[in-house]
């Protein structure tokens, strides 16, 4: 463990800095989860506290890159090796300060194959995205930073001051950015895959696309009973009763009183018009609804299936 931010001491607090933070100090934990216990570590190259920096590694080193010091308020363009020995006895850990560091916070890795991976997103300042994509390649006792061909950033990522995700596995990363805020629902969201996979008809081509997966307006959005994606045959959950009770008829679409949306899908089914709630931000006046092709087909509440 490395890293991170931290509430003042009690005792250097006030009453208008009671809510302060400030890196952590530039310890490395060893955590040995067999006996539950924990080693810190003063590494004379670490001076300094980092927090959001990029962290890879590989076997018995870790890599670390890049962070914001909130000290300072910069963005370093580090580069450590941490190495991990764990000989009879007493842990051994060491640090090497590497040349060719990249200056980024806040960035997402994705790893594309057993020793590569590719860096996305962050920040090279406050205000300013980092809208290039690293690729790092490691090997025994290297690293090599490169950078790679630049996606084609829609306009909305481009324009956006703020963004943020998650690394999906497999070479893929998800990014969110918010929606415009003079929107009538200023809480939308847009959000995108971006694919950072091998071509197969070439090993060193590579193939970056983004695809936007969301709408404006919440309420505008495609509504689970109606999307295919959702609808699947399942057999771990048996449903009793006559199947006149389990069929959707669209014709009591405008009246809600009779409509199929208040049907008792399975014996567990807790669906009432009378109490019933929004479970799921895609119901706005109706329960969310699925289509299983079990048997000879009936529509089931999503809540009441877990989903």
């Amino acid at each position: 463990l490395f890293g991170g931010r931290s509430y003042m001491p009690s005792t250097q607090r006030t009453t208008e800095k009671w809510n302060s933070v400030a890196d952590c100090l530039p310890h490395v934990f060893l955590v040995d989860f067999e006996f539950g216990c924990a080693t810190s570590y003063i590494l004379p190259e670490l001076q300094d506290g980092l927090s959001f920096h990029v962290s890879i590694a590989r076997n018995d080193t870790i890599y670390i890159l890049g962070g914001h010091s909130l000290a300072s308020n910069i963005r370093p363009a580090n580069l450590y090796r941490i190495r991990v020995d764990l000989p009879l006895g007493t842990p051994a850990v060491n640090c090497t300060v590497l040349p060719g560091g990249i200056s980024v916070s806040s960035a997402i890795v994705t790893q594309t194959n057993n020793d590569e991976f590719v860096i996305v997103g962050g920040y090279q300042l406050e205000n300013q995205k980092r809208m290039v994509c690293s690729i790092v390649s490691l090997g025994d006792n290297r690293i090599e930073i490169s950078e790679m061909e630049t996606p084609d950033w829609t306009p909305d990522i481009k324009h956006s001051k703020i963004w943020f995700g998650s690394n999906m596995g497999n070479g893929t990363v998800f990014l969110g950015i918010p929606g415009d805020n003079k929107q009538a629902m200023s809480e939308a969201f847009y959000f995108y895959m971006l694919r950072c996979s091998e071509d197969n008809s070439s090993e060193e081509q590579k193939i970056v696309s983004n695809s936007q997966t969301s709408t404006e307006d919440a309420g505008d959005s495609t509504p689970f009973e109606d999307s295919e994606e959702f609808c699947f045959s399942a057999e771990a959950i048996s449903f009793d009763g006559d199947d006149e009770f389990d069929t959707y008829n669209e014709d009591d679409e405008d009246d809600e009183s009779v409509t199929g949306y208040w049907i008792t899908c399975s014996p567990t089914c807790d669906v009432d018009i009378n109490t019933w709630v929004p479970f799921y931000s895609t119901e706005l006046n109706k329960p969310a609804m699925i289509y299983c092709s079990h048997g000879d087909g009936h529509w089931v509440h999503a809540q009441c299936m877990d989903l």
